[in-house]
């Protein structure tokens, strides 16, 4: 996957030797006395150490990480008490408080021919998010955020902005909402007009419950563009779901339209946008600033691999990738097409805006000083990236076709491996009460009940978000395209409901922020 330097065998395993070619046993010099013992060790589990040793990034703050544990009596105890994914899970540094986002899976995603990074994935094509209709409540009101074209919520009529009330028949709650995520179930949508001052629907129709099945789809993530010329104003308005390399000739072609359309501002929504590839994340940005040349984002890997640290800088060109494998380049680079020169650009988010869209917003500031103004909920709080291992040493479990890779299990990593700053290296967010992770508090909030009733198909400018960005880019109040039931809600009712989450958010890879090949920057 990743084109490193090979490291010498003597430098993963240290004082370690093999007894044998099998890699599933090591030998320990264990005593004063240079005698050796010669122990069993589960070869995955094996792999699971010697990778994070070798790449994670806070390595240097598990002192089981540390190199010369692999020489202690414990090395084979430890590993063999646990099964790979309970072992992988007990060294991350503070899992679930500072490390949310590593992650490990036997014969998933990674390993399927439909590869991770092409994104064609089991889906049924609903795309949602939640909320708790009260603090610290059991219950959840949920929305369809859009429907992946060609799968079966779109054959089945669901449509973007009805909300989502049961699934398999009960009310939705969190107790029951990972049924939202098989391979097949039912879910009971409704049109409405808003919600009352109780956070439940008010009804524009009946509810219809349908039944939904999951198919192999690649959706592109460029869902929709236009330009809105309103108040003297060209509007570029672009739908951004993914940063998908695949796709990075769509993501060009979009802004190459807008480009040609002289759009003197942009909407850049986000706000279905897990994050993806660092690389198109910096071509996006060399499309939207025309900054050839200049930093983008600045990234910093483990002691181990300070050479990859550094500055990943906007380019001219960016490269297209196969659709089946966005590992494979089909061209090495087209010519970006650039706008510069925006007045402004609001970029829309939600609790589901992760990783490299945070990436985005945090990097374009240098460069738009003042111009990027963020509307809408306090973004996901992921400012680290991710590589894959493989269980190839020799490699140091970066290549999936390396000739040693031990093919005796089917285990992979996705371990955080790097975090980053922008080119000014501000300080990330601040974790608070208010902000319990740390995300982008927006310049404007918006209110999460003011969705319901009013998100209908793409560029519908009843969008409270895309309203807010209209008026803040003209001037001219839009405040009379919200509906009634907004109006006549309390602003107290209005935090009531507490993001959840979205189908993105509890998918491990859909909030990455991933690099396929690390660059030596030093």
């Amino acid at each position: 996957m990743k084109n490193l330097n090979k490291l010498s065998l003597v430098s993963l395993i240290g004082l370690l030797s093999f007894t044998s070619c099998s890699r599933d046993t090591i030998t320990t010099d264990n005593n004063t006395n240079g005698g050796g013992t010669t122990v069993s060790v589960k070869a995955e589990n094996d792999f699971v150490w010697k990778g994070l040793n070798s790449w994670y990034y806070w390595q240097k703050n598990v002192p089981v990480l540390a190199d010369n544990f692999k020489n202690s009596t414990e090395y084979a105890s430890t590993l063999n008490a646990k099964t790979p994914d309970a072992l992988f899970y007990s060294f991350l540094y503070q899992y679930k408080v500072v490390d949310r986002f590593s992650w490990i899976e036997q014969n998933g995603v990674i390993q399927r021919s439909a590869s991770i990074r092409a994104a064609i994935t089991k889906t049924t094509g609903l795309e949602f998010n939640a909320w708790l209709k009260k603090p610290n409540d059991q219950n959840l009101i949920g929305i369809v955020n859009y429907v992946v074209p060609g799968s079966s919520a779109d054959r089945e009529g669901v449509k973007r902005g009805d909300a989502i009330l049961e699934v398999n028949g009960s009310p939705l709650t969190v107790n029951n909402y990972s049924g939202l995520f098989a391979d097949s179930f039912s879910v009971t949508v409704q049109k409405v007009k808003g919600l009352d001052s109780n956070s439940d629907p008010i009804a524009d129709g009946d509810k219809r419950k349908v039944n939904l099945t999951s198919s192999e789809i690649n959706d592109n993530p460029v869902a929709f563009d236009t330009v809105i010329n309103s108040g003297g104003k060209r509007i570029g308005y672009l739908v951004y779901n993914a940063f998908k390399s695949d796709f990075n000739g769509e993501l060009n072609d979009a802004i190459g339209r807008m480009k040609q359309a002289n759009i003197t501002d942009l909407v850049l929504d986000l706000r279905y946008n897990g994050g993806g590839s660092v690389e198109t994340a910096v071509a996006l940005g060399t499309m939207i600033t025309g900054k050839v040349g200049q930093p983008y984002v600045i990234e910093q890997y483990n002691d181990k691999h300070t050479k990859y640290s550094g500055p990943e800088l906007m380019k001219s060109q960016v490269p297209l990738y196969s659709k089946t494998d966005s590992r494979v380049q089909i061209n090495p680079g087209v010519d970006i097409n650039t706008l510069g020169n925006l007045n402004k650009i609001c970029i829309l988010t939600t609790g589901g805006t992760a990783s490299a869209s945070e990436l985005t917003i945090d990097a374009l500031r240098p460069y738009m000083e003042g111009k990027v103004i963020t509307i809408g909920e306090t973004t996901y709080g992921k400012f680290v990236g991710s590589i894959t291992l493989y269980d190839s040493p020799s490699t140091d479990y970066i290549n999936r076709n390396a000739s040693d890779l031990n093919k005796s299990h089917n285990w992979t990593m996705q371990p955080i491996v790097f975090a980053y700053w922008n080119s000014r290296n501000d300080a990330h967010p601040a974790i608070t009460e208010t902000n319990k992770n740390g995300g982008f508090v927006p310049n404007i909030r918006t209110a999460p009940i003011e969705y319901f009733g009013n998100l209908k198909e793409f560029g519908n400018t009843s969008d409270p978000d895309l309203a807010k960005a209209i008026e803040q880019i003209t001037g001219i109040s839009t405040k009379a395209q919200l509906s009634a039931s907004i109006k006549n809600n309390s602003v107290s009712s209005f935090s009531d409901l507490t993001f959840f989450g979205s189908r993105k958010t509890h998918t491990p890879y859909a909030t990455d922020a991933y690099i396929d090949n690390p660059k030596v920057k030093k």
